[in-house]
């Protein structure tokens, strides 16, 4: 089984990301049960604004679309900005609309039989609707949210230190990333085992 991780922070290689920190978490734990992941800080690549799969002129984004469609899970790992997703974030969800209408051979859509999870972190509250933003999305796509599929980290209301600054909360936050990377595998081996079948 095959994992992908999608890192929005901001930030370029080689800063330190405190959602990289966090997202190591459901990593190391999707690791532990025999998934193979990769990690993409998706800033480190040209991708054009746009809803398209292929915007063409050097648009490195067709190849992180392959790098979806190679996995059967996805991890969209953020930090929260003014009570929001990041930018990037939104960015690859207007990228990953066009697979609404992409399918499979069989006639299926490509993003179904798939599942998703979301990682949160922010110095400021606000995880819970960063996570349903983009579960909600990712949703309309075509995956499959699992129960109990994200984890986050906040310091609580007003600014402060970030997590990687800190050690509060952080037993929650990762056992809460263990439960992820478990449900997400369990519901990938019962969708691979029973997948959704061709619409119509």
């Amino acid at each position: 089984m095959r994992a992908l991780v999608l890192n929005c922070t901001l930030k370029k290689s080689p800063a330190r990301s405190n959602t990289q920190a966090l997202a190591d978490v459901v990593i190391q734990a999707l690791r532990d049960l025999q998934v193979e992941v990769s990690v993409e800080r998706v800033v480190d690549h040209t991708i054009p604004f746009g809803v398209e799969t292929d915007l063409g002129d050097g648009d490195e984004w067709p190849r992180l679309h392959d790098a979806i469609l190679a996995s059967e899970i996805l991890v969209i790992a953020t930090p929260t900005w003014i009570g929001r997703p990041a930018s990037v974030a939104q960015m690859v969800l207007e990228r990953m609309d066009a697979m609404i209408s992409e399918q499979n051979d069989d006639g299926s859509y490509v993003a179904y039989n798939r599942v998703a999870g979301v990682v949160v972190t922010g110095n400021e509250d606000g995880a819970h609707h960063v996570i349903s933003e983009i579960a909600g999305g990712l949703v309309d796509i075509g995956f499959t949210i699992p129960a109990q599929a994200w984890t986050y980290w906040n310091m609580g209301p007003g600014p402060g230190p970030s997590y990687t600054e800190t050690d509060h909360k952080h037993d929650w936050s990762e056992s809460t990333g263990k439960t992820m990377a478990a449900n997400l595998v369990a519901v990938a081996a019962a969708l691979k085992a029973q997948p959704i079948p061709p619409a119509g």
